[in-house]
């Protein structure tokens, strides 16, 4: 049986090769999301200064219940309009080892639709 604990250390080894493969600049940050079971969490991240340049979660006011796909979709639609305040119009998506299904997926289409290109 594949305990929570297991599933977890394989999406980290995932995220560990995506990683190694792609990062971000000031021009191009990096968005990196996080799922956890109640909520999800995006941010832009410039890689070579080390900052996190914006930052959109489910657990902000206005969202209520931040686990399903119509939260991820406005958590997307959020980071992307404060990705444009910023003048960021340009990302590398990295999924974090998660699948690109569901939430991260809706997430994704919501910053798409806000005017994110990745």
């Amino acid at each position: 049986m594949v305990t929570k604990k297991d599933l977890n250390k394989q999406r980290k080894k995932r995220h560990k090769r995506i990683r190694a493969k792609i990062s971000g600049t000031s021009a191009k940050p990096r968005l990196c999301v996080y799922r956890s079971l109640n909520h999800i969490s995006v941010q832009l991240i410039d890689d070579v200064k080390q900052v996190t340049l914006v930052s959109a979660t489910s657990q902000e006011k206005g969202f209520g219940v931040g686990s399903n796909k119509d939260a991820a979709k406005k958590v997307g639609a959020l980071i992307a309009e404060r990705a444009k305040a910023k003048g960021i119009s340009e990302v590398v998506f990295d999924r974090a080892g998660y699948l690109y299904h569901g939430r991260v997926a809706e997430l994704a289409a919501g910053a798409r639709d806000g005017g994110l290109k990745f």
